[in-house]
Formats: structure tokens, sequence, C-alpha cells
């Protein structure tokens, strides 16, 4: 293991948490020393040997001590173990680009965190619109962070993009904010007349890029007014809400990494924390044409869901 007297260590704020990391993380703004947060580590060491000695499941994850920790291997980047809630331990190959392996830090890693710590992980992303968070669930390519994006240049600020934490405060579930960047696809640069050439790729092949959104972020928590579920289809852009059971599936299936739900022992614990909430917010199937671009219909389906001020329950 490396010495940590060696190590040079970076302290940063993100998904609520300090992150104290033995690797730069320059997407992440620095934590001040009086905030009252809780501690997670990043630390760098090799990890191979305990990997070697585990089972796998899904070919590239472990599970250890009985989800006390999550090991997952990513050919080319790193083998990550998320331990205990609190500790991040990475063992990087050899010429792994640091863009690669910070991408699975802040992803898998720390959605594997928020698990742990039975926080619920959204995948999608979230904006900040008259006091209140409105969340973006939907696959992958979907659009989502494109949406957000369009939202974020009309002034609304970004609370979180892929991860997008859920806390019961009260009673009632608020969005805790990410860090200040979003992932998106060179198409969506060109659409939005942006230079790929000003950011950083977050792939070899230079096909999605690391934008930081600067002061367009809301760093505070915000409580979840509504969450949009964004659908490709082969018509026009619609919306119409969801109801009833139909909120669980959705709200599961978009759970960032739910494969992972039943084998750490959480299934009781996410039906239960989606009960708690599920029906205090507003839901909606946002239907996008599967061709072009269609950010300025959409946004105008959402605005007016917020103007409305009401929940179809």
């Amino acid at each position: 293991m490396t010495e940590r007297a060696a190590v040079r260590t970076d302290h940063y704020k993100a998904f609520g948490f300090r992150i104290e990391s033995d690797f730069v993380l320059p997407e992440l703004p620095p934590a001040g020393e009086r905030e009252p947060l809780d501690n997670i580590t990043v630390r760098r060491t090799d990890l191979q040997p305990l990997w070697n000695s585990s089972i796998h499941f899904y070919g590239n994850f472990a599970i250890l001590d009985h989800g006390r920790t999550v090991m997952f291997r990513v050919p080319g980047a790193a083998i990550y173990a998320v331990q205990d809630a609190s500790s991040i331990l990475v063992s990087p190959f050899d010429q792994a680009e640091e863009n690669w392996v910070r991408l699975f830090i802040l992803g898998t890693c720390m959605g594997i965190i928020l698990l742990q710590r039975k926080i619920m992980p959204l995948h999608g992303s979230a904006v900040a619109i008259d006091g209140k968070a409105y969340a973006i669930i939907g696959e992958s390519g979907a659009g989502k962070s494109t949406l957000a994006l369009h939202l974020v240049s009309e002034g609304y600020p970004l609370l979180s993009d892929d991860v997008i934490p859920v806390v019961m405060t009260q009673g009632s579930p608020w969005v805790v904010p990410s860090y200040p960047q979003q992932k998106l696809w060179l198409d969506t640069l060109k659409h939005m007349g942006m230079d790929n050439a000003n950011y950083t790729p977050l792939y070899e092949r230079n096909t999605k890029f690391a934008v930081p959104v600067g002061s367009n972020f809301h760093d505070e928590p915000l409580p979840l007014a509504s969450i949009f579920e964004l659908v490709p289809w082969d018509a026009a852009t619609h919306i119409a809400p969801i109801q009833g059971m139909e909120r669980f599936r959705v709200l599961f299936h978009h759970t960032y990494r739910n494969f992972l739900v039943q084998p750490l022992g959480l299934m009781e614990w996410h039906f239960k924390t989606l009960s708690s909430f599920v029906h205090q917010i507003g839901m909606y199937r946002l239907h996008r044409p599967m061709v072009g671009f269609s950010t300025l219909d959409l946004t105008s389906h959402i605005l007016n869901i917020t103007r409305q001020g009401e929940n179809d329950q």
C-alpha cells in the first residue's frame, strides 16, 4: 500500500460530503475547513490481490463482508473498492488516463457510498427552479443532461448531473447537490453552439465531454417537487402524469446502479423509502421525438408544471 506520508491529499465538497482524496479532483469545489460535513476518503492502493481472491458477479463486481465492501473492475481504468460507506480505494492500471479513473470515482463509487448510507441515488439530472428541485430521469442517451443544460442556459441552476442524491428530511424528500459539472455528448455541444475544444473529453474517442457549469450551480439542498421521466418515441413531445404503482416501478428502474440493491440487502429499505415520498411529489412521463432536438418544447412542458405548483398524485 502507498505510504501515506508520501501522498498529497486534497479536500473537496460534493454529494453533501467532505472528500479527502489522494487524487486531484478538479471537477469538485474545495471544502471549507469549518463545514460540518461527513468525511469520505479516496485512497490509492493495490487492490489486485483482493480482487483475485474475490467471487465476482455481473463479471466485474464483487461484494464482501455482507455488503460492507463492494469492488468493481473497469478495464483500462482501475480496480475500485468502496468500504463501510466512507472509504473509496482505487488501484489504477498502468497507463490509465486520470480522467477515466476519476469518472468512476465520482460516478459508480459515489453511487455505492450513497446506497451503503441508505441515501436514494437516482440516475439523472436535477435543476433548481423557484426554490425547489426538479429531477429529470431516463435511460442513458435519453437526453437528460441535454435538457438540463437547456434549463441551466435559461437561468435555472444545476443541482446534480448523473447521480441525484435524495434524502428524507423531516418526512419530505430533498435533493442534495453533487458537483458543478455536466457530462455532454458532442452532438449536444454542437447543437448548443459550444466548441468541444474548450472542454475535457471523458473518453478516448472524444464523444462525451466534461462541461463545468461555474456559477450556474445551486450548492444547497432543495425540496424535491417533481420528477420527469424522459422517454424517446416516434411522435411529437407529449407529457402525461405517472400514477399509482407505476411510480414505484419507474423509480426503481431509474435508481442509480439498481442491480446492487438486492445483493446489498436493500430491497426493503428501497421500497419503504419510496413509499415515504412517492405520493408527495409530482411524477410525469415526458416523451420526446427520437430524431432531432426538442429541448424548447420539453423545457416549456417542465416550466408549465412548475408554474402550476400542483402534483398529480
